[in-house]
């Protein structure tokens, strides 16, 4: 008997803490957590960081001293992940993910990955996991940021620079993807060294002829193959284009015509306009 008292005694005290834990206040907490995710090019890139605020301090050279080893935000260190191989500020990286330290300084930064995801903050970094360091001029914002922000900017068809801005300072720096040598790859596979029966493959590769100024006549030669195989609005007006560029006016005011038509039907009225000017331009 008193075995069995003293279990139930222990399951009663158990289960007591466990609703005392259950019961936690849930308050704002001081560096919120963030996560942005940006396309670039051909693959993904995130960052997960916790975003402080100024509250009355002096940051950088004080709270975030010049000359050592900062999280580049707060609590765990800012981790930002590549889904493939990229170029940071013209260095290769490896596909993966990479703490994110900076060194701030008066008149340069520092900005380092590294191989050690699984720190708090910068507590236990040791170079020896650096994957790349490169340096930065800091530069100055155009309104105060109480609250840390990092965010994508400048952003093309195969890179983007990524913002860090505290406080009245802003770092960046560029990253650049590989997608030409990619994409030429598929067309030379799905397009080059085949006939598809697919006209909508004609289409793209045309598209990314015309779009990137490569071989404007192959360009021409696979919009008429999907025009004349399946015609739509969208692909008329790029063989419009590419007669355009061919110095072929008559024609390209022809398939303009032929697609604004086919816009109006379908009430479309952006193609219709794109038509317009695009005939306006020429006559």
């Amino acid at each position: 008997m008193k075995s069995k008292s003293i279990l139930l005694q222990l399951i009663l005290f158990s289960l007591f803490f466990t609703e005392l834990a259950a019961q936690q206040i849930q308050m704002p907490q001081a560096s919120p957590a963030a996560s942005i995710s940006q396309k670039i090019g051909l693959t993904d890139v995130n960052i997960e960081y916790s975003r402080p605020s100024t509250k009355g301090r002096k940051i950088f050279g004080e709270l975030v001293p010049y000359g050592e080893v900062w999280r580049t935000g707060a609590n765990a260190a800012t981790i930002i992940t590549f889904k493939t191989k990229v170029k940071i500020e013209g260095n290769e990286v490896p596909e993966g993910s990479y703490a994110l330290y900076s060194i701030p300084g008066k008149t340069e930064w520092t900005i380092i990955l590294s191989s050690n995801t699984k720190l708090w903050g910068a507590v236990g970094y040791d170079s020896s996991d650096d994957v790349l360091r490169f340096k930065v001029k800091p530069g100055k914002t155009g309104q105060k940021y109480e609250t840390m922000e990092i965010n994508f900017v400048d952003i093309t068809d195969t890179g983007t620079s990524v913002a860090i801005k505290w406080e009245n300072t802003r770092v960046k720096f560029r990253i650049e993807t590989e997608v030409d040598s990619i994409v030429m790859q598929q067309i030379k596979e799905l397009v080059i060294d085949q006939e598809p029966q697919n006209p909508g493959l004609y289409y793209q590769a045309a598209n990314y002829y015309f779009t990137n100024n490569k071989d404007m006549p192959k360009a021409y030669e696979w919009i008429t193959k999907s025009v004349n195989d399946d015609p739509k609005y969208w692909t008329m007006h790029l063989k419009a284009k590419i007669e355009l560029a061919l110095g072929m006016k008559k024609e390209a005011i022809d398939s303009a015509t032929k697609s604004m038509e086919m816009a109006r039907e379908a009430k479309n009225p952006d193609y219709v306009g794109l038509n317009e000017r695009l005939i306006k331009s020429i006559k």
